[in-house]
């Protein structure tokens, strides 16, 4: 199968893109390679993808018609879209970066799906879609009306653009709320990373809500099997389903949406130990106050994906850890 996957150098996208190669897939990889982090990084995920059936098309997805272009050419069976401009802090700073990209780049990418007659179109939505909801686990029967945060906002934005399109174009969508995915090639902008760096180069490391927070901590072996197997499972009609009683996440329309997370939360400050025991180095820690846009809780409630997909997640905490400091420490040379 012929598939398109963007933001292919980035963390997700590019196990993601190894993935499907190693399956047989035939992959057309997407991505700007922009600076708002380590550039290096992006093109050494690229460089260990050595497969004659992937390729690379550098381009700005907010483009219209370099995306339009591409879709023409490509012909593309199915879609599974990453990029977007990431980070929950860094959209209150340079808002208009989101609008760009997670705005108009999802919708450039819905254009091209309804004018290639693409079979499934995969996006990523996020766990920051929750917002100011208390009841936890995060089920996506719950409301998701009141985001903290822009980035969040956009990525409910992007599940109610798909299910118009899904609506008015009979295009199969599924949207995947992604809970704090951490791992070998991992973003240097989240806090895993941040910690580990820090810890080893011995400067302090800030612990918000004073160490009070607990996050679905979820490694990106789980993340990339959960998208491949929700690749297969295309949304149909549903003529029965009702707004008045049907589940917020799913339709009439042939639209899908999911959890996809670990569904144990652990405590910040037990992921913190994790990481300090791996590298048998104590941090040196400053304890603040929560920090605008952040959340207290996420935790996933993924028996729907389970029951589509048979998705459960196996890798622990301490596992993934210590592969991710394995990593760290040989790619950084620490």
């Amino acid at each position: 199968m012929k598939f398109l996957v963007t933001g292919a150098a980035g963390f997700i996208g590019s196990s993601v893109v190894s993935r499907l190669c190693v399956l047989g897939h035939q992959v057309v990889g997407v991505d700007n390679l922009n600076s708002y982090y380590d550039v290096a990084l992006k093109e050494a995920r690229l460089n260990r993808i050595q497969d004659r059936n992937f390729k690379l098309v550098q381009l700005d997805i907010a483009n219209r018609d370099s995306v339009a272009n591409l879709f023409e050419t490509e012909q593309f069976e199915q879609v599974i879209h990453l990029a977007a401009q990431a980070g929950v802090r860094y959209s209150i700073e340079n808002p208009y970066a989101y609008a760009d990209s997670n705005l108009v780049g999802h919708l450039n990418i819905l254009e091209g799906c309804r004018n290639n007659k693409v079979k499934h179109l995969v996006y990523a939505s996020s766990s920051s879609v929750y917002g100011l909801n208390a009841k936890t686990p995060f089920a996506t029967l719950d409301s998701v009306d009141h985001p903290v945060s822009l980035y969040a906002a956009t990525k409910k934005s992007n599940e109610l653009m798909a299910h118009s399109y899904s609506h008015l174009y009979d295009i199969p969508t599924t949207g995947l709320r992604f809970f704090t995915v951490y791992g070998s090639w991992g973003r240097p902008d989240m806090a895993p990373f941040i910690f580990t760096k820090k810890i080893l180069d011995g400067d302090i490391i800030d612990i918000n809500n004073n160490g009070d927070m607990w996050r679905d901590f979820t490694h990106i072996d789980d993340i990339v099997e959960g998208v491949i197997r929700i690749s297969d499972v295309v949304p149909q009609r549903d003529n029965d389903w009702k707004v008045e009683g049907g589940s917020p996440a799913g339709s009439s329309a042939p639209y899908a949406i999911y959890n996809i997370g670990h569904g144990s939360p652990i405590k910040l400050m037990d992921f913190v130990k994790a990481i300090e025991d791996e590298l048998g180095i104590k941090a040196k820690k400053n304890f603040r106050d929560m920090q605008p846009g952040d959340v207290y809780q996420t935790y996933a409630d993924t028996r729907d994906l389970f029951e589509a997909t048979g998705y459960l997640p196996k890798v622990t905490v301490k596992e993934g850890v210590k592969e991710f400091v394995e990593w760290y420490k040989k790619f950084y040379k620490k």
